[in-house]
């Protein structure tokens, strides 16, 4: 003969797996979620955290775009599991060869020249936070100072972006993190009225 447990104790068990279930599926459905943005993933916990002097230094200034508009991401930022793993450490923007790019923020030319065949421009903007965009025709030189906003070359080819993107990453004291915590996520599509 089977003893079944009080009615109480049988009630308390359903509600906590019903509660179980609830959760993992909420939470199944946000890692999914922020797998595809971003920008969500950093606000829902599931980016790597910053320290706080990142956060202070990300959310001070918010940096503009490399690229021209139309900003279409092609390859978001996918942090490696270890240092040394496979990973995407820094997003992919579409972009037309020979199209201007801009520094995203202040600094100083770290780096302007060939790097495994692809131009590549590294700019230090202090504080621990270095960003690199390739592949690129350098139109700058190591040392220059630059305002956010200032050329540094036009698109080139090269790289895994067979001439239809350039790969941005930004590191923070050596470290990749995702370029969405100083841009801010993608600006907002406008919708104009027609002519």
């Amino acid at each position: 003969m089977t003893l079944l447990p009080p009615p109480a104790v049988r009630r308390r068990r359903r509600v906590l797996a019903s509660t179980l279930a609830s959760t993992t599926l909420a939470l199944a459905v946000a890692v999914a979620f922020a797998a595809v943005s971003p920008p969500v993933a950093l606000a829902l916990g599931l980016a790597p955290a910053a320290t706080p002097a990142e956060s202070e230094r990300a959310t001070t200034t918010q940096w503009v775009w490399p690229v021209p508009a139309p900003i279409r991401v092609v390859s978001p930022f996918r942090a490696p599991p270890t240092p040394y793993a496979s990973g995407h450490r820094g997003i992919d923007l579409e972009i037309e060869p020979g199209a201007p790019l801009v520094a995203a923020e202040s600094g100083v030319v770290r780096y302007a020249g060939m790097v495994a065949g692809r131009g590549v421009v590294s700019i230090d903007h202090g504080g621990g936070i270095v960003s690199a965009i390739e592949p690129v025709d350098p139109a700058v030189a190591t040392g220059d100072e630059l305002a956010a906003g200032a050329a540094i070359g036009t698109a080139a080819r090269g790289g895994h972006c067979e001439g239809d993107c350039v790969h941005f990453g930004v590191r923070v004291d050596g470290e990749y993190v995702s370029p969405f915590r100083f841009l801010g996520g993608l600006p907002r599509a406008v919708l104009l009225p027609s002519a």
